[in-house]
């Protein structure tokens, strides 16, 4: 198989490893810097050209996009499904995840439980945001951050009210979170490959620091889930089209609750942490289920 992986870095750790993966089990790895690759939108033969060059029909491609370029990478994405070839996270499953409200209303309508979230757009609502969210302590999070930057726990009422007049006065869309506060500053990432959880592990947030984040300096731990745990990060990766995405949970005392979904998960801390090939588990999934786009499939839209 040909299999192409959409990377802005082919020094990047999961992008090595999926290089090396797809190289192990005997196929031919391309990585294509999605950026600098541009379209010719037809609808007799619309192409993908890259480096002044028409880019062949791959098998499979391996979406690894940025947040930060999340339209121009989907819309490339988007073009390859157009050409037909398989992309193992679809392009609607990427910016649907990337849009953090989007990805909440989405898991609340298939009953998919998660912190209560608060959205508003006016200075005067407020108080009453505060209110829906259960009063302080509260997280208060820009809905473009990555990486716990752009997040805040307020933990007081005024706290609450100064950081979300701050962030409207600078038209920052913000959601406003329930704390919850038996999780103590951990979380569990599980990588969730087709109907199952391939691997998970429990972050844990450094002394004075809610935010688990392994980029700010986390530590992590492999994990072993509860069957409800399991059964929340694949309903919640399948609410967002997305057969390979990173489902960050919260252990509370209602059962598990979803942070959030991620369509490019780093592979880095959590093969580390736990030990499992998951590149060579992603190829193994695109061996078994990569096959041509029909004309009407899941990558509509």
């Amino acid at each position: 198989m040909q299999i192409a992986i959409l990377s802005r870095n082919p020094n990047l750790y999961s992008t090595r490893r999926l290089v090396e993966a797809t190289q192990a089990a005997g196929h031919e790895a391309t990585v294509i810097d999605y950026i600098n690759c541009y379209m010719n939108i037809t609808s007799t033969k619309p192409t993908i050209h890259y480096q002044g060059a028409e880019l062949p029909v791959f098998d499979a491609v391996i979406p690894r996009i940025g947040a930060s370029r999340t339209f121009y990478g989907s819309a490339i994405v988007r073009q390859f499904e157009m050409r037909g070839i398989y992309s193992v996270n679809p392009s609607l499953g990427i910016t649907r995840s990337r849009d953090k409200l989007r990805s909440l209303q989405l898991l609340s309508r298939k009953g998919v439980d998660m912190p209560i979230t608060g959205f508003a757009n006016s200075p005067n609502d407020i108080d009453d945001l505060i209110k829906i969210v259960g009063g302080p302590p509260l997280i208060i999070k820009l809905i473009e951050g990555t990486q716990g930057v752009g997040v805040v726990l307020a933990e007081t009422k005024k706290a609450a009210e100064s950081v979300v007049q701050a962030f409207m006065g600078i038209d920052a869309n913000i959601i406003v979170q329930e704390y919850i506060q038996e999780s103590a500053g951990t979380d569990i990432r599980c990588i969730v490959l087709g109907e199952k959880v391939v691997a998970a592990m429990k972050r844990q947030a450094e002394p004075g620091e809610f935010r688990s984040n392994i980029h700010r300096g986390g530590s992590a731990q492999a994990v072993k889930l509860t069957k409800a745990e399991r059964e929340t990060a694949v309903n919640a990766a399948k609410c967002m089209g997305l057969s390979c995405a990173g489902v960050d949970l919260l252990r509370s005392d209602r059962g598990p609750l979803v942070m959030e979904v991620n369509s490019s998960p780093g592979l880095e801390g959590i093969e580390t942490a736990t030990g499992i090939d998951i590149a060579g588990k992603v190829v193994s999934y695109i061996e078994k289920y990569a096959k041509p786009i029909g004309p009407r499939s899941r990558y509509q839209g």
